[in-house]
């Protein structure tokens, strides 16, 4: 293996989903919900159990490329310039790839990228990988079912419809060029990213996991059929905007969607055999995430964005036996922007500068540190700003109704406060913070959230 100076630092792996929700992964729904889980993910529940749990941890934006962004670069949407979905990441922006590798680590990245603007599938090339050299296997976007590869050539994906097998299916597929990058030769310490677009849409998944959960053990949300919600969340709830979209069909789709995840953690589970044969799994930090999560039925909506707590509450999972104690569990709230900063503190690496969140690697090593315990969320329109705190949701709307939810009381996000007089006080506190957010970074919601200071 590697000897030498630059291999006292750490490799790195990150694995990185799309659109999986917290309770999907068994340490959370056991941990977090009380529940017994739908799917077990013993694979990615073990790098939590011998490292650390983030119960707090949050997207900045409930959408694949400005989280994707905020993850990489340690910045806000509207500073990384990729606010939006298929709007490229500026081109004068450092990620942690790019850090990483001006302090020796050869960096690779395989799976879906989606920070390229436009292009899809898009190959990216090198000079657009942003701190990733080895990004022959980095696509831009895409939730393609089935891919092969011919030497010589790009690799090939098929249309959605067709479903690989346990070769050629995306996951797998993914998987495979990890541990093919895992076991090469190397002189340097490494940073490999691994991006799966699973669980995201399209809900169907190979064989066997396409049959390995019942629909008729799926359950539906309480909040499916809720009524008096907002106008925003009201026009998009999905049985109303297609008679197909009832029961049955959330059940069909939810036991697809729970056989995503599994076949992802067997995938993980043999990367991380990988890592252990190789000798080096104490020898590499290993980060589990997701982009955002999918409703799934909650308030009868699927997909991400809009204002509900579900698809901003997201996993973060670390593991490194030199620094972070086995069974660590981290309560604060920590948010995406926080990520890069947090993992170079880890490593002992000093950040570019430009970074706007905030260094939580103390947080593992088990350190007592003041902690800004929120999280600002930001909506790919600009017409929505909001602030997650341990207690409450507070979300202004631009145009149409704002919200309030107490998160303790109301987990289920049913009872909007917002116009309550009896947390008048609460609001008045936290629309104080969101506005001081806003006005330091200048955000594009300063021109209209200044109507709402009241000091």
């Amino acid at each position: 293996m590697i000897r030498g100076c630059l291999k006292m630092r750490p490799n790195v792996l990150i694995f990185h989903t799309d659109q999986q929700s917290l309770w999907t992964i068994s340490l959370y729904a056991r941990l977090v919900y009380g529940d017994k889980p739908l799917v077990e993910t013993p694979n990615i529940d073990r790098i939590g159990k011998e490292g650390a749990v983030f119960t707090n941890f949050f997207a900045n934006s409930a959408v694949c490329t400005p989280s994707r962004g905020c993850f990489l670069t340690g910045r806000y949407p509207h500073y990384h310039g990729a606010y939006k979905n298929n709007v490229p990441l500026n081109r004068s922006e450092i990620t942690f790839a790019e850090i990483l590798r001006r302090h020796g680590y050869e960096t690779g990245y395989a799976g879906k990228w989606h920070l390229d603007g436009t292009p899809r599938p898009g190959w990216v090339h090198p000079e657009r990988s942003m701190g990733f050299e080895h990004s022959e296997y980095m696509f831009n976007r895409g939730h393609w079912k089935k891919v092969e590869e011919y030497k010589g050539m790009q690799p090939i994906v098929y249309p959605y419809h067709e479903i690989g097998d346990e070769r050629t299916y995306m996951t797998d597929w993914l998987k495979d060029k990890t541990i093919e990058f895992i076991q090469r030769p190397h002189t340097r310490p490494f940073c490999f990213m691994v991006s799966f677009p699973d669980p995201h849409p399209p809900y169907v998944v190979r064989t066997p996991y396409s049959d390995m959960y019942d629909p008729d053990d799926m359950p539906i949300p309480d909040t499916f059929r809720q009524k008096n919600l907002p106008r925003w969340a009201d026009e998009r709830q999905i049985y109303k905007r297609n008679p197909r979209c009832q029961e049955d069909w959330l059940r069909h789709v939810k036991a697809q969607y729970c056989g995503m995840v599994k076949l992802i953690d067997d995938c993980v589970g043999q990367i991380l055999r990988c890592l252990e044969e190789q000798g080096i799994l104490d020898e590499t930090i290993i980060v589990f995430t997701t982009d955002h999560g999918d409703y799934m039925g909650e308030h009868g909506l699927m997909g991400k964005n809009m204002l509900y707590e579900t698809v901003y509450h997201i996993p973060l999972l670390i593991r490194w036996p030199e620094k972070i104690r086995k069974g660590t569990v981290i309560e604060e709230i920590v948010s995406t922007v926080d990520f890069q900063q947090t993992l170079l503190g880890l490593i002992g690496i000093k950040p570019c500068g430009r970074e706007q969140g905030n260094d939580a690697s103390p947080l593992l090593r088990g350190e007592k540190i003041d902690w800004e315990n929120r999280v600002f969320i930001y909506h790919s329109s600009h017409n929505f700003a909001g602030i997650i705190t341990p207690d409450f949701e507070l979300v202004y709307a631009r145009y149409g109704e704002s919200i309030l939810f107490d998160r303790k009381n109301d987990p289920d996000q049913v009872n909007n406060l917002f116009n309550d007089p009896g947390y008048r006080k609460v609001i008045d506190e936290l629309t104080k913070q969101l506005i001081e957010h806003h006005r330091k970074l200048n955000s594009p919601e300063i021109t209209w959230l200044n109507a709402y200071n009241r000091s």
